[in-house]
């Protein structure tokens, strides 16, 4: 299968946002390996064919818990609004919000403007009803949010539609 199989030509003219992030300046100063593999999501976006990737690590070493003021997911909200964005990278679907009010919000943008979510495991289409399910607050063993690739052409539908 290839990139344009998941991903559609027009949301690869638009920009791949590869959002890094560690909660604490702890983890920002001991965790290395886990920054090397959420800098190494650029490589990952230009093989699902995006050219134009933009890194946004202005969060590194602030709490998602919605307590904490996060420039970078306020410039990846903005930008997602005004449909400059076809995918967010991350490590970890979860990484990008531990609130379910962010969470939900950042993917309720994405779907609405067809964006993808995209981490090691795969490529999220928020529009489809087997991604929209980790939407709903559901939660794994161990808490984590998760979401899995959708597989398939059947199960690829291009568009939102909206209700």
């Amino acid at each position: 299968m290839t990139s344009t199989d998941l991903i559609p030509t027009a949301l690869l003219k638009r920009k791949a946002v590869v959002y890094v992030r560690q909660s604490t300046q702890s983890q920002v100063m001991t965790n290395l390996e886990s920054q090397r593999r959420q800098y190494d999501l650029v490589d990952i976006a230009r093989q699902r064919g995006f050219a134009d990737i933009e890194v946004i690590d202005d969060d590194l070493g602030r709490s998602a818990s919605g307590t904490v003021a996060r420039p970078g997911f306020d410039r990846l909200v903005a930008w997602l609004c005004a449909g400059k964005i076809g995918a967010v990278l991350c490590l970890d679907a979860s990484r990008l919000a531990r609130n379910g009010r962010d969470w939900h919000h950042l993917l309720e943008l994405c779907g609405l403007v067809e964006a993808r979510v995209i981490d090691h495991d795969g490529v999220y289409n928020p529009c489809l009803p087997v991604a929209r399910r980790f939407e709903t607050g559901g939660r794994a063993e161990g808490g984590r949010r998760t979401c899995r690739p959708a597989h398939g052409r059947r199960s690829l539908r291009s568009g939102c539609r909206l209700r």
